[in-house]
């Protein structure tokens, strides 16, 4: 989801100021947290959960 997002918002097909766009990273970090923890990759999990926390202040910050 997350390369998805990076080659849609690449290619111009969505912005990446856009909803979908942060979304898809969210919901991709998420996937990801899980499975990196499951594997016992702290560092990688550490860095997908920062991952979601951009996107969520990014989401927060266009509501206002």
């Amino acid at each position: 989801m997350i390369v998805g997002a990076y080659a849609l918002n690449t290619y111009g097909k969505i912005r990446s100021d856009a909803h979908l766009y942060h979304w898809l990273n969210i919901v991709g970090s998420i996937c990801l947290v899980i499975n990196t923890y499951y594997h016992n990759a702290i560092p990688s999990t550490v860095v997908n959960a920062i991952w979601i926390v951009i996107a969520l202040v990014a989401l927060l910050r266009k509501k206002r």
